[in-house]
């Protein structure tokens, strides 16, 4: 089995220190919005896996995905390979549950968009501003359900 390159104490230490809430991702997501006039709640007890944000009038929510907890499939994930029956088990009910959180939320009536972490963390600032004016777009649009991730260069 691989050893970690820290000791136990350390490795518990830098993995208490990662945020759920307000991760720079979705700090940069609230500022856009709130720039472009969107006004929303955040961290919402009464739903389904607290949303980041919530948009009352528009039924809408926004989900903030970090790319290695909910286990993407983007370059910024890799399984770990210390504890690898740990980790297999503690992402995949991470994924699990955002399913069903997305189906509650859904069969309450809310509309739910999901940001991956990749789609804001490493892609140029033309990139970022066009991703964000895409969740500029589908806030103010109808539809039910979309999610945001890394593009290339040629918009795959």
């Amino acid at each position: 089995m691989p050893t970690d390159v820290v000791d136990t104490a350390t490795r518990s230490r830098m993995m208490a220190g990662i945020k759920g809430k307000n991760t720079k991702p979705e700090l940069q997501v609230r500022r856009f919005l709130h720039a472009k006039g969107f006004r929303y709640r955040l961290h919402d007890r009464s739903l389904p896996g607290r949303p980041d944000l919530v948009f009352p009038r528009r039924r809408a929510v926004i989900l903030v995905h970090g790319c290695f907890w909910h286990g993407h499939d983007c370059r910024f994930f890799k399984w770990p390979a210390t504890r690898p029956e740990f980790w297999r088990g503690k992402i995949s009910e991470n994924r699990k549950r955002d399913e069903r959180n997305k189906h509650a939320l859904q069969n309450l009536g809310w509309r739910v968009l999901i940001i991956w972490e990749c789609a804001v963390k490493t892609a140029p600032k033309t990139r970022i501003a066009d991703t964000l004016e895409a969740v500029s777009e589908w806030l103010e649009g109808d539809g039910a359900f979309s999610e945001l991730r890394e593009t290339n260069d040629d918009g795959s």
